[in-house]
């Protein structure tokens, strides 16, 4: 019979507690020396039915106890069990958590083949983790997919990411937040709805509601409730994803997987209306016609995936050094201070032309490449002129860190990025002003990035970037960027300064 704990527990009891945790820290298992400072509370909390009772009560060091704050030791111990997790990487699905439970050995495996064999057109029989069961077949009637609901084992299923050339239809990237905060929900709420999955090469893939599954593994769960779509057309079914969780959703993409999303599908049929032979020019602008007819999309619509495709080619590109520093989600942070807003707002609005071409892609005049190759080549320069020097761990009180923190704040680089526009302009001498519109939209030399690469080194060395801490051009850098930008130009920053002048 459990030992019902007074409102101190004594130092028999204690000791008892120690030796069954062998003097480790619950919180990560590390060892709890003699003399050390030990703290002793509840696994599960009161408040979720914890029972006060020797079995339920853990030791702590005090630095782990002090940390928790009011979360249970067991909470807390899922909380940094869970940051051990999104520290792998930014960009994590329900796949990678699978393979770390898998890794961690919490569940067996994952993925597991599915087979499925219609009855009757109602009924469907399924065949995963060694067993039969038969389900309720349901019709969709606008598009006549074939749909069942089932309660299934974890071990038989998968994320539905990019994979082998496939586009996969999971379209949003975990977040620690989320993640952690539907943990504690599922302790005491149930789960309304059930998470969405399709049927494809035999595995069944997750790709609406993984915030959910992800919760419900951290509550190991054996078992989750499905939606499952049996082999339906994946083009219609992401369109119609993506539009849940973006036009239609509450919470919005990522910019960084609306980019890539979208970008990648673009791509591919980029390339599929180019290969069409049917001796019609082949254009930007007779492809948007082409992609609004395909997907009977709005104009706004196709021009969205077109930029975000050209986006996608700067950012995903293998030789763009500064890719590393981008952020996966839409806030900056130390260790990637720039998102893909930021850079679409700043370095991608003034050195990628962003509107369709009328050129023939087949002719000299089609320069689309050499200007991605371009803007790729400046987001290099910048790399090597500042943001090589990056550095996450370094104090706010780093003088280098709290530079570069200045010019790669996002109002700043929207404000400079148009003055450096303007003494690129100037450098490469082009006055036309229909060619200042596409001013990376060509071949450029070595000489020519040579001089393109001593005006940015002018950006980078102006002296306003190493003012003291608290300086006014903190201040101003919280502000709009059309103050920001006139603040700059007040103080020197300003295209000339960039060719040469003094400051």
């Amino acid at each position: 019979m459990a030992v019902t704990l007074a409102r101190q527990i004594s130092a028999e009891e204690k000791e008892i507690i120690l030796n069954r945790f062998e003097r480790k820290c619950y919180a990560t298992g590390h060892d709890l020396p003699e003399g050390s400072e030990i703290h002793f509370d509840h696994i599960k909390a009161f408040s979720n039915k914890g029972a006060s009772e020797l079995d339920n009560i853990a030791p702590m060091c005090r630095e782990h106890n002090l940390k928790k704050g009011t979360l249970s030791l067991h909470d807390f111990k899922i909380k940094l069990e869970l940051e051990k997790f999104f520290n792998k990487g930014q960009a994590l699905t329900l796949k990678d958590e699978l393979k770390y439970f898998k890794d961690e050995g919490r569940i067996s495996e994952y993925g597991k083949l599915c087979y499925f064999d219609i009855i009757d057109n109602n009924k469907v029989q399924i065949e995963t983790d060694d067993k039969k069961t038969v389900h309720e077949l349901f019709t969709c009637p606008v598009t006549n997919y074939k749909y069942f609901h089932t309660l299934i084992s974890i071990n038989s299923i998968n994320s539905d990411d990019d994979e082998d050339g496939e586009i996969g239809l999971q379209p949003r990237y975990l977040i620690f937040e989320k993640v952690f905060n539907l943990y504690r929900h599922f302790q005491k709420n149930p789960v309304l709805q059930p998470s969405i999955a399709r049927l494809h090469k035999n595995q069944i893939l997750v790709f609406d509601g993984q915030h959910k599954i992800a919760a419900l593994l951290w509550n190991e769960r054996k078992e989750v409730e499905l939606k499952i779509y049996i082999e339906p057309d994946a083009q219609l079914l992401n369109n119609t994803n993506i539009a849940a969780h973006d036009k239609f959703a509450q919470t919005r993409f990522f910019s960084s997987v609306m980019v890539s999303k979208l970008g990648s599908q673009f791509g591919k049929k980029f390339e599929e209306y180019k290969d069409k032979e049917d001796g019609i020019k082949k254009s930007e602008c007779g492809f948007i016609q082409y992609l609004k007819y395909e997907e009977e999309l709005t104009q706004g619509e196709a021009s969205k995936k077109f930029t975000s495709f050209l986006s996608h080619m700067v950012i995903d590109n293998e030789q763009n050094k500064i890719s590393k520093f981008i952020s996966k989600g839409n806030r900056s942070s130390d260790a990637h201070p720039l998102t893909v807003d930021m850079l679409n707002k700043s370095i991608f609005s003034n050195f990628l032309y962003r509107k369709p071409l009328n050129d023939d892609m087949l002719s000299e005049q089609y320069k689309r490449e050499n200007e991605i190759n371009n803007v790729i080549e400046l987001c290099n320069i910048l790399y090597d002129e500042a943001l090589y020097k990056w550095d996450p761990d370094k104090n706010y009180k780093n003088e280098l860190h709290i530079n570069l923190s200045r010019m790669f704040r996002s109002k700043s680089i929207m404000a400079w990025a148009e003055i450096l526009r303007d003494g690129i302009i100037a450098t490469l001498r082009i006055r036309d002003s229909e060619e200042q519109k596409v001013l990376f939209y060509r071949e450029l030399t070595s000489q020519q990035f040579e001089d393109i690469r001593i005006t940015v080194r002018r950006l980078v060395e102006w002296s306003l970037w190493s003012s003291p801490p608290d300086s006014a051009i903190d201040r101003v850098l919280a502000d709009n960027k059309g103050e920001v930008k006139k603040f700059m130009g007040s103080n020197g920053l300003t295209a000339s300064y960039l060719l040469g002048a003094s400051s």
